[in-house]
């Protein structure tokens, strides 16, 4: 463990992930210091050495396991087939470990990492950034202040226009990709869901591959029955040349309507930084309302907060709490995505109570 105040921090992968969404709030989170990016492309090391002068810049994780003594934490934020065995290799280094969702390409996977890390008492979390989505932290003020009564019906979308697909291996069909919208989209919403209404006992699924000779889904309906009887049904797509609402929340009392993705995604790919001025002006969220039957008054989304994620990283991690996310949630998750597959691939509602 470090003794100085900041939480040495290395970073795998300075792709999209790594560049866009970790970088940027590792640097900015108080109490964490950016001390190592990993990435064997010559053009992304040369990024990163320019907009991180401080970090050491390595060209394999082999070479991060080396210089282990002057680290505290990883972030793994390669492709998802590496999530597993960069995160197994970092806790076997006895650094703590942050991973991108989805925390592996399987829940096997997922249930072999956890048991790594209890057992030899280290952190691990993963980045479900969008659970400070703005929309998503204005719907949990809402139904906890009662505004919106019983919720009744959950529905909840992901959707995207891209007419051609971008390639890459997030199009493999190769299971340990990982790849398909289901993984990537899905893997958002199935967790905002159980952190609304908790445990699942019944998945229904339609994995659709529309784009030609696609190899994974594409256009993917996900409908969970929880515990507590509430239905959440969830869409995901790369081919939805219309968006649908982005919440469609009915309760009791009234409805929760909101359009639009949460600004900080795109703000962070401009540039924008959440410690720097003019952050908020950079974001454009997504628009709200509040309806009940021909009443209608529009909302402010309260404000994102992807930094807060980092920032809690780094204050549980010093003080050897919890982490801000339990990794075993993230495994519920998966054992979803594999129940939505398999009701997919057969026709049927998947029972979550007898897996």
């Amino acid at each position: 463990m470090s003794q100085s105040r900041d939480v040495r921090v290395g970073l795998i992968g300075y792709g999209l992930a790594g560049s866009v969404f970790h970088a940027p709030l590792i640097d900015a989170a108080e109490g964490l210091t950016l001390a190592a990016i990993v990435t064997s492309n010559p053009e992304r090391a040369d990024e990163a050495r320019k907009a991180y002068p401080d970090a050491t810049l390595y060209a394999t994780p082999a070479q991060l396991w080396q210089a282990a003594d002057t680290l505290d934490l990883v972030v793994v934020a390669s492709p998802n087939r590496t999530h597993k065995p960069l995160a197994m290799a970092a806790l076997h280094a006895g650094l703590g470990v942050v991973v991108d969702k989805p925390l592996a390409a399987s829940a096997g996977e997922a249930r072999e990492l956890i048991e790594e890390a209890e057992k030899r008492g280290l952190f691990l979390t993963v980045f479900q950034n969008r659970r400070w989505d703005g929309d998503f932290l204005t719907l949990q003020r809402l139904r906890d202040e009662g505004e919106l009564g019983d919720i009744r019906r959950f529905e909840s979308r992901f959707e995207r226009w891209r007419p051609e697909p971008k390639g890459g291996w997030r199009q493999s069909g190769a299971p340990g990709e990982a790849g398909g919208v289901l993984y990537d989209l899905g893997a958002h919403l199935i967790d905002q869901a159980l952190m609304l209404f908790g445990p699942v006992r019944s998945v229904y699924a339609e994995l659709e591959h529309r784009y030609p000779d696609a190899e994974v889904d594409d256009d993917t309906f996900v409908a969970l029955t929880h515990d507590s009887g509430m239905r959440s049904h969830l869409w995901m797509s790369s081919v939805a040349p219309e968006c649908a609402l982005r919440f469609r929340v009915l309760g009791s009392r009234a409805a929760y309507c909101s359009v639009g993705l949460d600004g900080q995604e795109n703000a962070l790919k401009a540039s924008a930084r959440p410690d720097q001025p003019g952050w908020r002006d950079a974001v454009e969220d997504g628009r709200a309302r509040l309806v009940a039957g021909s009443e209608e008054r529009p909302i402010d989304n309260d404000p994102g907060q992807y930094l807060r994620f980092y920032e809690l990283v780094g204050q549980r991690f010093l003080a050897g709490e919890a982490p801000p996310v339990d990794p075993r949630e993230s495994l519920a998750g998966l054992e979803i995505i594999a129940a939505a597959q398999h009701s997919s691939a057969e026709g049927r509602v998947v029972d979550l109570t007898h897996a």
